[in-house]
């Protein structure tokens, strides 16, 4: 049996998160993301940043999806459906990739065990319906039931090393929860969850609950002093520290190992989709793969940007922003075996700025 609860509403042909008005209220500027109605900024996308990397902001990631599997296969079909190794400690959460028979990469995911028959797999928005849909196919001969719960909450991503200490306020003991755990908790009357995560690489935490009472954390929180972040800030957090955009550094186009993120396929599994495809691709070798550069020039690498080096095309950038820390920098694909060092150029409105190749992440955080 597979369940699927109802859409949230919608404007214009975009669809709003419960934390819409109050994203209004504290002057965010609203973009379509993906068909949802999201804040790109509030004061600046530099203040924004500032505030992550130095205390405490908080994001309306409430377009995030959440589909539970529960069953006495919830397991073994978890297991099957991603290429990384599942924890199944309850509380444990395990970050995977779901791909295609080719071993091409359907989404990046965590998924959080609640105990051996019941998990939580929090998804990009964007894949949302499409990702629901292909459990669905894949659940066919498991003891499972797929369902899809993601307008049952509303999600914000508080993020910062003052994040835990804000969240004290209104949940003492929260602290205790280890990174990438998850927790049932009881806020504003009302059950949801935490998790120990986030995509900016500070300390924080990632709350779901009802949509009403996601507002009341809202509130609380922005009473408490934190600042409210939009998309332009998470995009400059996320990439300093290394995390994918799905379906612009990692598609359907791409596996993990060209994903540089060869960490987490377990060919040791007993069985999971896609396994043959990379365990080929794996005796082979890959031609491209997601590379990191820093500018060494002015200027702002953007997606699509070409890379150059000794002279010849060889890649293209999927990711690139200004960092207040590093200032130019980016991701994309270029040809395998670069080091970290060799010279390369990216071209930027027709000029050719010099750049290095580098590891990720830019940049890691103190915890």
């Amino acid at each position: 049996m597979n369940i699927y609860f109802g859409g949230p509403f919608v404007t214009n042909n975009l669809k709003t998160t419960p934390l819409y008005n109050a994203c209004c209220q504290a002057g965010g500027r609203m973009v379509d993301f993906h068909g949802w109605l999201l804040p790109v900024q509030f004061q600046s996308i530099i203040a924004e940043h500032k505030a992550v990397r130095e205390a405490a902001g908080m994001f309306d990631v409430s377009h995030m999806g959440q589909i539970w599997v529960e069953g006495k296969d919830a397991y073994p079909f978890v297991q099957y459906i991603t290429c990384n190794n599942i924890k199944k400690d309850p509380s444990a959460g395990t970050y995977t990739h779901m791909l295609t028979p080719q071993g091409t990469i359907i989404d990046d995911m965590i998924a959080f065990c609640l105990d051996a028959e019941k998990f939580l797999i929090v998804v990009n928005a964007a894949c949302r319906q499409e990702d629901f849909d292909w459990m669905q196919k894949q659940s066919a001969r498991f003891h499972v039931t797929v369902t899809d719960a993601s307008d049952r909450y509303g999600m914000i991503a508080l993020q910062g090393p003052r994040a835990l200490e804000k969240l004290e306020t209104l949940l003492p003991g929260i602290s205790a929860l280890p990174r990438f755990h998850i927790q049932k908790v009881q806020l504003f009357g009302e059950e949801g969850y935490v998790t120990r995560t986030g995509y900016t690489g500070e300390d924080g935490a990632e709350i779901m609950l009802s949509p009403a009472a996601i507002v009341k954390l809202w509130d609380a929180l922005l009473a408490a002093g934190v600042t409210p972040c939009g998309l332009g800030a998470r995009d400059v957090l996320r990439l300093e520290a290394g995390y994918l955009l799905n379906g612009q550094d990692a598609d359907q186009t791409r596996t993990p190992y060209e994903a540089a993120c060869g960490w987490v396929v377990k060919l040791n599994k007993e069985d999971f989709i896609g396994k043959p495809a990379l365990e080929q691709q794996k005796a082979q070798g890959v031609k491209q793969k997601l590379t990191a550069f820093e500018l060494k020039g002015a200027g702002v690498p953007r997606h699509g940007c070409k890379i150059f080096y000794e002279g010849q095309e060889i890649g293209f950038v999927t990711s690139g922003t200004f960092s207040p820390l590093f200032k130019g920098i980016a991701v994309g694909y270029a040809q395998a075996g670069l080091t970290p060092g060799a010279q390369v150029e990216i071209e930027i409105h027709s000029r050719r700025i010099p750049a290095a190749v580098t590891k990720t992440p830019f940049y890691k955080n103190r915890v």
